[in-house]
């Protein structure tokens, strides 16, 4: 058997940078990345359209953002000079009918305050800004000045996990069918080879399936996956002004950013639209019946698109509130959490990764206080809602 230090389970964004930082930070002991798809092709990760932003309403998410906004823009101090995943800060916009003015003005409030660079437009302004909104009945767009913006999200994980590997992490292929716990804490886990893996921590990184692997080890935690289709789209009529478009959230909650020559479009569902079946088939006409028609009422240039491609992914959707679930567990002190960021775990990697290693070196957190996205909130059915869910 073999054993390791810390095993992660897990080999996105959150489990790489997880294994990242325990090495810059300073932790000398074994680390192990368990992963079941080394093709990375089908985790919450690969499958993101690459946002990065901080217009959030909590302040720990703007202060995750935060930390790893500055990271992109120091990425080859950071990881050397041929690291590069092409972000693109063209910021984010996201509008508000009359009725959800307050909400977004409150947002701001918050985003301001706790150091984001963004402003909100109005009227003529917006209007001026961005030509080719059609921006009747929108009383606002919170506007990202700087910070925000997209990047190549497969790119971004591995160079995380590159470099762990180089800092001598090991990568565990497989997938796991079983935990053992003694008591109060975890001891190791079950590979559906056979093969048995003894820890000493063990940190739940594992996606969609974070809620599947606390079972395992007898805790209960909302976290599942959610199907969510992003769709490409050719728009021949596109103007340059709208190449260098933002990354634009519509009332109701219609997206679409540029991407190279073309464009990326989807739409969260409410919870009676969830598809029930998670599979990896997209389902067109819910680009044709309800984004479409969406995105050509504000955008009059996407009367005339053409879907060229299209594909799924699945959020690691926290079911309470739809915020991570970050820290230790209160009675199995040694299974650590870093799940459930329901759509913005790509941009938040880095800080969570960042915030277990300091768990496990310190005990702590010493860089961002996340001591509200704690499991205590599960445990006692205390949501803590973010409210700008994309």
């Amino acid at each position: 058997m073999k054993t390791y230090d810390v095993v992660i389970v897990g080999g996105g964004v959150v489990g790489s940078a997880s294994a990242y930082y325990l090495r810059k930070n300073g932790f000398t002991g074994s680390i192990a990345i368990v992963e079941k798809d080394t093709s990375w092709a089908h985790g919450c990760t690969a499958r993101s359209a690459g946002g990065l932003r901080q217009q959030f309403s909590t302040p720990e998410n703007i202060h995750l953002s935060k930390f790893g906004v500055t990271l992109v823009k120091n990425l080859k101090q950071e990881f050397g000079p041929d690291a590069d995943i092409g972000f693109k800060e063209q910021g984010y916009l996201i509008c508000a009918t009359p009725e959800g003015l307050l909400t977004l003005e409150e947002n701001h409030a918050v985003q301001i305050a706790h150091g984001a660079d963004n402003v909100l437009l109005r009227g003529e302004e917006l209007a001026a800004r961005f030509p080719w909104l059609v921006t009747e009945g929108i009383a606002a767009g919170c506007f990202g000045l700087s910070g925000e913006g997209w990047v190549d999200p497969y790119m971004f994980a591995a160079l995380f996990r590159k470099a762990a590997i180089a800092q001598g992490a090991e990568l565990v292929q497989g997938e796991v069918t079983g935990v053992t716990r003694d008591g109060h804490r975890i001891t190791g886990l079950t590979l559906a080879s056979g093969e048995a893996i003894a820890c000493g921590t063990l940190v739940n990184a594992a996606g969609t399936g974070a809620g599947r692997l606390a079972a395992m080890a007898g805790i209960e935690l909302p976290v599942g996956p959610r199907k969510r289709y992003v769709y490409v789209l050719d728009c021949p009529a596109a103007t340059e002004a709208l190449h260098l478009a933002p990354l634009t959230v519509i009332p109701g909650g219609v997206y679409f950013r540029p991407e190279g020559r073309n464009f990326l479009a989807g739409l969260s569902p409410e919870e009676h639209q969830e598809p029930d079946i998670l599979d990896w088939e997209v389902d067109y006409s819910w680009f044709e019946e309800t984004i479409w028609p969406a995105l050509a009422g504000r955008v009059p240039l996407f009367e005339a698109i053409k879907v060229i491609s299209a594909w799924v992914g699945h959020y690691d959707y926290n079911a309470l509130d739809q915020n991570a679930v970050i820290g230790p567990n209160p009675e199995v002190t040694n299974f650590l959490f870093a799940n459930g960021f329901s759509g913005h775990g790509l941009q938040q990697g880095p800080a969570a990764g960042n915030a277990i290693s300091e768990l496990v070196i310190d005990g702590r957190y010493k860089t961002i206080d996340l001591t509200r996205f704690g499991f205590a909130r599960i445990r006692n059915n205390r949501p803590l809602f973010e409210k700008n869910v994309i």
